[in-house]
């Protein structure tokens, strides 16, 4: 491994996030608060909600009642008057359900002088979930939708008409108080109702878009589940106000400061990056060819949200795998590497942030007898940058803005 440069994606990532934190968005949203003068009540559910909470009850002083829904291992402390659970991500369980059945208990009943301060980040929609259909199958329905390859909006498209709190039905059910949305974005382009499956705004999505995702796919669902899809979502919501506090773009751009500050030339490729996970670690491998001989000191950046169809049964996440993919196209290039991080320092099922690879890679995998193709096949890719020393581990960060990509080249 190119320990330099190692060093100097570290750097970058450690910049990148530290940027991207919560805690000034959401201060600087209820910096213009005022409530109604009754009571307030605090919901934050996403990845990032413990932080957010906790920003928004320094800012506040107190809260009349309040609860954290978020990932296991990323409640960092008590916050007060608020109470903090923790929920399965990305497949929501019994816990999920249970909190936020609890979310729901602590708004019902509010008068019209009341405010809900609802604070949503990504991975609201497995962890924010009181399902119309049983626990088991909207599961099983979830790990179809992943495993399928389904983005994002389509994910949510479907989910949302299967909850009794998405697509701004968390909304209705806190009526006639007002709610107050502070949102951290972790889909492109900001769309409010995808972001966490929208349960305090309006749904653009329709039935007949639900029905097209269910044929494109071939997912198997209940009768009862075809038949919820078949109903509509709410509209119109006049008792919101919404504030969105970070994004993809701003992690983009702390990047290019970070890189920049090392004295690279940074470029931002795209803010808006999805496809397959193996097809982008493949095009910023392909960058970098391009440029090697030119004696410039280059960064390439890219934000979004890849995909991965599941071919195997290894262990990684896409951020992993979009790096793993790259090792190949910069084998034997000294001077390069790449590296991708989810925001939120958790990357799939593992307790990786990311993956990092340089022209080394693919020498010390093969001492360790390990073929990348058939890793990558698998869907093994945590193994193998294991074995490379190759793993981003950041632990939970306490913010989720999407991933970011880069390509480094001396």
């Amino acid at each position: 491994m190119n320990q330099l440069l190692r060093q100097k994606a570290d750097q970058i990532i450690r910049e990148a996030l530290a940027a991207v934190m919560p805690d000034n968005a959401v201060e600087k949203a209820l910096k213009d608060y005022h409530g109604a003068g009754g009571r307030t009540v605090l919901v934050a559910a996403g990845k990032a909600a413990w932080q957010m909470a906790a920003a928004a009850v320094r800012v506040l002083g107190h809260v009349d009642d309040g609860i954290v829904i978020t990932k296991y291992e990323h409640v960092k402390g008590e916050i007060p008057g608020v109470e903090c659970l923790e929920a399965g991500h990305p497949v929501p369980d019994e816990n999920s359900f249970a909190a936020t059945r609890k979310a729901l208990e602590k708004v019902r009943g509010l008068a019209e002088q009341d405010t809900v301060i609802f604070l949503l980040s990504g991975g609201g929609s497995a962890l924010f979930e009181d399902p119309l259909i049983p626990g088991e199958e909207l599961q099983d329905i979830t790990r179809q939708l992943l495993a399928c390859g389904a983005d994002i909006v389509e994910m949510n498209t479907i989910r949302k008409r299967l909850s009794a709190v998405k697509g701004g039905r968390f909304a209705q059910a806190c009526m006639p108080a007002q709610v107050y949305a502070i949102v951290l974005s972790d889909i492109l382009g900001d769309p409010l109702d995808m972001i966490a499956s929208g349960p305090a705004y309006p749904d653009s999505s329709t039935c007949a878009q639900a029905e097209d995702i269910l044929k494109k796919y071939d997912l198997k669902l209940s009768k009862r589940a075809q038949e919820l899809l078949k109903q509509e979502t709410p509209k119109c919501l006049t008792n919101v106000t919404t504030r969105i506090t970070g994004s993809v773009r701003e992690l983009c751009e702390a990047a290019m400061k970070a890189a920049s500050g090392l004295g690279y030339e940074p470029v931002l490729l795209t803010d808006e990056l999805c496809c397959e996970a193996r097809e982008a670690g493949s095009m910023l491998a392909s960058v970098l060819r391009t440029h090697a001989k030119e004696g410039r000191r280059l960064c390439y950046i890219a934000g979004g949200e890849t995909v991965v169809h599941l071919t195997g049964k290894g262990k990684g996440g896409r951020n992993q795998e979009l790096a793993l993919a790259a090792a190949p196209g910069i084998a034997g290039i000294r001077n390069a590497c790449v590296f991708s991080v989810g925001s939120d320092g958790t990357d799939g099922p593992t307790d990786a942030a990311g993956g990092y690879v340089d022209g080394e890679t693919m020498e010390a995998l093969r001492e360790k007898q390990l073929d990348v193709f058939s890793v990558l096949q698998n869907n093994d890719a945590y193994t193998a940058l294991k074995a490379s020393d190759g793993l981003i581990v950041t632990g939970p960060t306490g913010t989720n803005v999407n991933d970011v990509a880069v390509a480094l080249l001396d």
